[in-house]
């Protein structure tokens, strides 16, 4: 008896994966395309030159409606083009501007909206300058070209399908959250030698190890996370401030050396690991973990400090947690909750612009205490110093003048000032050295 086969038997097609429009929005410097898919598909994209151009295929799939966007000259995308590819895929070419440096992530069906692949594509002309010596005024000891501002990234929580917590009047946490986030930045840049990055800045979601990349990026020196808690008890209340666990932390630097085989170009704060031996790596990821920490620690613990001044802080100490957005091996980095969303009267102080500009004001102040001492070399707060300083709301003149490494005599006798009472918007003279 003969055996029965399938030879010569049609097998039964895949089912194809419909794209059914992209969308395009413009953050700053990064430009954001969704592609809205009915199912997942293989994907991969390249860039050409001469003229720019990005091209991403994606197998087994069609376009079911012509894909458009809308014209933006914001944004790095000049024109859009598609067709079929090998009778079975898809290719998309988007006709650019300038050149980019694109990343990708893929989001499944959540909450009515359908599968998905986001491109981000990120300016990649060269960094715009220093800020001028005009700007800055006049440095003390390495010149202004030398110096760099610290970079501070500011990560507002959830955003776009994800709203984060609702409080009783259905305050949505991803909005407070970004709009505290603004003011924080905003205060951020107008400070001698910082320069905010906020991962985030409209309502669209982002993955928390994108969040994590984007500070590493922009060679973020610290990374602060504002979220506002919520809990069943609506009577508890009250902000604090995380830090990573040691259990979170153990867990990361796994994850971190397993990657270290998949991916050339890895590098702990600057220090490319991939070739090293096993016994070195492990050493150069110790000490790296090791001093995140502790400036984690230390950032806490000064953010702590100033929300006594805002309202009341739910624990004085600061609290570990194995949060994934904290993981970064080398950025000191810090989650905190603003306030319980949950409790009626805090969901009221979250939405006031008055509490909002409150937080963002003890934030900054815990910043800035926090690089009086933590500052890396080369930037212009550990190097440079201004003629004068502006006083902001909440400073004394023996805070202004351990930030600035002088003694409160000096200070004192610099300006003409015999006692301690100075008054917010006052300019002091920063003595130079002789």
């Amino acid at each position: 008896m003969t055996a029965l086969g399938l030879v010569g038997m049609p097998l039964p097609a895949l089912a194809r994966t419909d794209v059914r429009r992209v969308r395009m929005s413009v953050d700053g410097g990064t430009t954001r395309l969704v592609f809205d898919m009915d199912g997942e598909a293989e994907y991969s994209m390249f860039h050409l030159q001469s003229p720019d151009r990005l091209v991403v295929d994606l197998e087994n799939a069609r376009a079911v409606e012509d894909l458009t966007i809308s014209d933006n000259p914001r944004s790095a995308i000049k024109a859009v083009r598609h067709a079929a590819r090998n009778g079975s895929d898809l290719r998309v070419v988007f006709d650019l501007r300038k050149p980019v440096e694109p990343s990708s992530f893929v989001l499944m069906p959540a909450q009515g909206a359908p599968h998905r692949l986001v491109l981000d594509l990120a300016s990649g002309e060269a960094p715009a300058a220093p800020r001028s010596a005009e700007n800055n005024g006049s440095r003390r000891g390495r010149s202004q070209e030398d110096l760099r501002d610290v970079v501070v990234a500011i990560d507002a929580g959830h955003g776009g399908h994800d709203p984060g917590a609702i409080g009783p009047a259905g305050t949505r946490e991803k909005d407070v959250v970004l709009q505290i986030s603004k003011r924080l930045a905003d205060r951020v840049n107008s400070e001698h030698g910082m320069k905010a990055v906020m991962t985030r800045s409209g309502d669209y979601f982002l993955p928390l190890r994108e969040r994590i990349e984007r500070a590493r990026k922009a060679d973020a020196d610290i990374f602060v996370s504002i979220h506002a808690d919520a809990i069943a008890n609506r009577s508890v209340q009250g902000s604090s401030v995380y830090m990573l666990s040691e259990r979170g932390a153990s867990s990361e630097a796994a994850r971190f050396l397993a990657q270290r085989e998949n991916q050339a170009d890895l590098s702990l704060g600057g220090v490319p690991i991939n070739g090293k031996d096993d016994s070195l790596t492990n050493v150069l990821l110790d000490l790296a973990q090791s001093g995140s920490l502790e400036a984690s620690n230390t950032l806490a613990e000064r953010m702590i400090a100033e929300l006594h001044r805002v309202g009341k802080v739910r624990k004085p100490e600061v609290e570990r947690a194995n949060f994934a957005v904290l993981r970064s091996p080398d950025v000191p980095s810090v989650l905190v909750e603003a306030a319980f969303i949950s409790n009626p009267s805090e969901e009221r102080k979250l939405r006031s612009t008055t509490f909002q500009n409150s937080l963002a004001d003890a934030l900054l102040t815990g910043l800035r205490s926090y690089f009086s001492t933590h500052a890396r070399p080369g930037t212009l707060i550990a190097d440079g110093q201004p003629d004068q300083h502006i006083i902001r709301p909440g400073e004394t003149l023996s805070g202004i003048a351990d930030r600035y490494r002088l003694s409160l005599a000096d200070l004192r006798s610099a300006n003409d000032v015999r006692d301690d009472r100075i008054y917010a918007g006052q300019v002091l003279r920063i003595p130079r050295d002789s």
